[in-house]
C-alpha cells in the first residue's frame, strides 16, 4: 500500500524518509529516523513496533542488514510486512515478505533502501532508483529524497491511487533555533496530490527555515542600511537596522535567516516585496 525510500545524504549528517500511499496519514505509521543513527520504514501490513525496535538495534552497534534480519526473525507476521533500513554508515537493507500484495519487492545500496508494495510494477521502484542515484550530492537529503519519490509517483506509484505522502529528515542540531534534530518533517495527509504538496511545503520549509548561505550575505551599511531602515519604518518597525530587522523577521517568521550586521538576499527581497 506504500512505496518509500530510507537514506543517508552524501556527507553522513543527515538521515531520512520519504513515503507515498493510497492509506490516510501514511507519515503517521510508517518512517522513523534518529539522528546519527538511522531511519526506518515500516509498511505493508506495518509493524510499528519496528520503529523504535529498529532504532534501538542501529543504536547498539548493529548494521542495516542485521537489524532487518532480527525484526523479521522476531516476527510471526513477517510474511506480510515490508521494512526499509538505514544507519549512520554502509548499505542500506530492505525486505519484503512473500505475503505482500502485488506488485511488492525493494532495492538497496550504498545509504539508501528503497521499497513498495500494492505497486503500478516495479518501475515505480526502478524509477526511485534512478532518481537517487542521479541526485546531486550536494542537494539537500530532503530534496534528493523528495525527487525518488516523485520519480516514482511519476511511474505509477500505489496502483490504488493516491491519498497521503511524509517527509521526515533529522540531522544533529537541524532543527528550528538549533535546539532540536528533527530537521525537515513535513506531511500531507490527505491529498489527491500528496507528493506534490509535499513539493510546495519543501519550498516553504526551506523559505523560513533554512539557514542563509554566509557566502550569499550582504554587509548592512551605508546606503543599503540607509534602506533597510527606511523600509523597516515604514512598515512601523523602528530602530537601529539589527533590532528593527529582528523586530520585522519574527513577525514574518524569517528570524532562522538573521545574521547581525549583514541581511540575506532572500530576506531583502522578502522586505522590498513587503
Amino acid at each position: 500500500m506504500t512505496f518509500s525510500i530510507v537514506a543517508r545524504s552524501a556527507d553522513g549528517e543527515s538521515l531520512g524518509v520519504a513515503v507515498a500511499s493510497k492509506f490516510l496519514a501514511v507519515g503517521a505509521a510508517v518512517p522513523a529516523v534518529l539522528a546519527d543513527v538511522g531511519a526506518v520504514a515500516t509498511q505493508a501490513h506495518a509493524n510499528l513496533a519496528y520503529r523504535p525496535d529498529g532504532l534501538a538495534l542501529l543504536q547498539g552497534g548493529a548494521d542495516a542488514a542485521a537489524v532487518v534480519a532480527r525484526l523479521t526473525g522476531d516476527d510471526a507476521d513477517r510474511d506480510v510486512r515490508q521494512v526499509g533500513v538505514v544507519g549512520a554508515a554502509g548499505d542500506g537493507a530492505t525486505y519484503t515478505g512473500g505475503g505482500c500484495m502485488d506488485w511488492a519487492g525493494g532495492v538497496a545500496g550504498d545509504g539508501y533502501a528503497i521499497q513498495g508494495n500494492i505497486l503500478a510494477g516495479p518501475q515505480v521502484v526502478e524509477a526511485m532508483r534512478a532518481a537517487w542515484l542521479a541526485g546531486d550530492p550536494g542537494q539537500s537529503l530532503a530534496r534528493r529524497l523528495l525527487a525518488a519519490l516523485t520519480a516514482g509517483d511519476a511511474a505509477g506509484g500505489d496502483r490504488r491511487g493516491r491519498q497521503s505522502a511524509a517527509l521526515l529528515v533529522a540531522r544533529r542540531g537541524g532543527g528550528y533555533g538549533g535546539a532540536s534534530d528533527v530537521e525537515v518533517d513535513l506531511r500531507a495527509d490527505d491529498d489527491a496530490a500528496p507528493v506534490q504538496v509535499l513539493e510546495r511545503l519543501l519550498g516553504l520549509h526551506e523559505l523560513y527555515f533554512t539557514r542563509p548561505d554566509p557566502a550569499t550575505l550582504l554587509d548592512l551599511g551605508g546606503e543599503l542600511a540607509a534602506e533597510v531602515t527606511a523600509r523597516l519604518a515604514a512598515l512601523g518597525h523602528h530602530g537601529e537596522p539589527d533590532a528593527a530587522l529582528a523586530s520585522w523577521a519574527g513577525v514574518e517568521n524569517l528570524e532562522e535567516r538573521l545574521v547581525p550586521g549583514r541581511i540575506d538576499p532572500v530576506v531583502l527581497d522578502w522586505l522590498r516585496k513587503a
